[in-house]
C-alpha cells in the first residue's frame, strides 16, 4: 500500500486517525484536512470500499473537499470527513456507532461529525450519547439541524437556477431540460423544487424503484445510469458519488450546464479545463453544495434558527457568480478559481 504522505490526494492534511475496535468491528478514518478556521467539521460516511487505499483515498479528498467548502460558505469550521468500512452486507450494529462515536470523542474537538451518505439521522442522535462533536441533530422550537439533505438540495436548485441564469440566459426554469443522476435526498430535493417550476425532468438511480416512484410522483421521465449522462438536456445535475466527470465521459455530455449536489465531481483537475474547452458553465461542487454544512455547522457553531440558515443558503448564487466572474476575467475554469478562493481563506494561497 502507498504511504498516505505520498497519495496524490494528500494534500498537507494536518491529520490522518486510523481507528479501530475489534470487539464492534469498527475500522474507520477521519481526515483532518485543517483547522484554520475553526474545528474542522464534515460528515460521516458508511461505505463498502474496494479496500483500504481507496477508503483512505476518499476521506483525504472529501476532506479537502470540506476545507474549501466552508471556507467558501463563510463558515467558521475548518475541513474534516470520516469514513467507517462497511462489510459488502452493509451490517451497523450500535456497538460500531458507540465505538465511533468513543472515536471522535478522543479528538477532543478537532473533528465535528454530521450526517453523510449511509448513515441515518438516527445514528447522529446514537453518536450525540458517545460524544457532543456532533450535529445534525433532531431540530427544536424551529432551530437548525436535523437532515442536512433537504437543505442541500435547496442551495443546489438555487445554484442550478443561478447557472441557468447565467448560460441560458433564463430567469426562470420553466421549460429548462435537466437531467439528474441520483434521486436521493439531494437529487430527488432538486427535482421536486424544479418540476414545482415547470422543469422538464430526467431521471436516473441504481435503485430504479426509487427513480419509478419519483417519476410517477413529478411526470418525469427515466432513463438507464448509462444514459444519464449522454441525454441531451440543458443542465446535467449529478447527485450521486463523486469521480464522474472524467475525459470519457465529458465528450459525452449533451447539456450546457453541469450543476449539483455530488461531491468531487471531477475527477481530476483537468477535467475541469475539459469542460471549459466544451464552452459547459460549470458549478464546483463544493459551492453549491453547501446548504447542508450551513444548516450543521450553525446548528453546531450559534445554535442558529431555521431563517438564519435559510438566510446564508440564499447566498449561495452569489458565491457562484463570484467565481464565474473570477474565472471569465482569468480565463481559468470555475474549479480552479474557486480552488483558488478557497485555499485562500484558509490561509495557504
Amino acid at each position: 500500500m502507498t504511504s498516505p504522505w505520498d497519495m496524490p490526494d494528500f494534500d498537507d492534511h494536518e491529520a490522518l486517525h486510523l481507528m479501530r475496535d475489534a470487539e464492534s468491528g469498527l475500522s474507520a478514518i477521519i481526515a483532518i484536512h485543517s483547522t484554520h478556521l475553526g474545528p474542522a467539521g464534515g460528515g460521516t460516511r458508511f461505505w463498502h470500499y474496494a479496500d483500504s487505499e481507496a477508503a483512505i483515498t476518499d476521506a483525504l479528498r472529501l476532506s479537502r473537499g470540506m476545507s474549501y467548502k466552508n471556507a467558501m460558505a463563510g463558515l467558521a469550521m475548518g475541513g474534516g470527513k470520516a469514513v467507517i468500512l462497511s462489510d459488502a452486507k452493509g451490517m451497523k450494529s450500535p456497538e460500531m456507532i458507540s465505538a465511533f462515536a468513543r472515536a471522535i470523542d478522543s479528538l477532543g474537538g478537532r473533528y465535528v461529525t454530521a450526517q453523510d451518505v449511509g448513515m441515518s439521522a438516527a445514528d447522529m442522535v446514537a453518536i450525540s450519547q458517545g460524544t457532543r462533536y456532533v450535529s445534525g441533530l433532531p431540530p427544536k422550537d424551529g432551530g437548525a439541524g436535523g437532515d442536512p439533505g433537504p437543505t442541500t438540495a435547496m442551495g443546489v436548485f438555487l445554484g442550478v437556477k443561478a447557472a441557468v441564469r447565467r448560460a441560458l440566459g433564463k430567469d426562470d426554469l420553466a421549460g429548462v431540460h435537466i437531467a439528474i443522476q441520483g434521486v436521493g435526498s439531494v437529487g430527488g430535493g432538486v427535482a421536486r423544487h424544479a418540476a414545482a417550476v415547470g422543469a422538464r425532468i430526467t431521471l436516473a438511480d441504481k435503485n430504479g424503484d426509487h427513480a419509478t416512484a419519483l417519476a410517477t410522483e413529478i411526470g418525469a421521465q427515466i432513463v438507464s445510469t448509462d444514459e444519464i449522462m449522454s441525454v441531451e438536456a440543458d443542465v446535467f445535475c449529478p447527485c450521486a458519488l463523486g469521480a464522474i466527470l472524467t475525459e470519457h465521459s465529458i465528450s459525452k455530455l449533451r447539456a450546457a450546464v453541469v450543476a449539483g449536489g455530488a461531491n468531487n465531481q471531477l475527477a481530476t483537475p483537468a477535467d475541469g479545463d475539459r469542460l471549459q474547452s466544451r464552452g459547459i458553465l460549470y458549478a464546483p461542487d463544493y459551492v453549491i453544495n453547501a446548504g447542508g454544512i450551513i444548516n450543521v455547522a450553525l446548528e453546531y457553531l450559534d445554535g442558529a434558527d431555521r431563517a438564519t440558515v435559510d438566510a446564508k443558503v440564499l447566498q449561495i448564487p452569489d458565491r457562484l457568480n463570484a467565481v464565474w466572474d473570477g474565472s471569465e476575467a482569468s480565463g481559468q475554469n470555475p474549479a480552479r478559481v474557486a480552488d483558488a478562493m478557497a485555499q485562500r481563506l484558509i490561509g495557504r494561497g
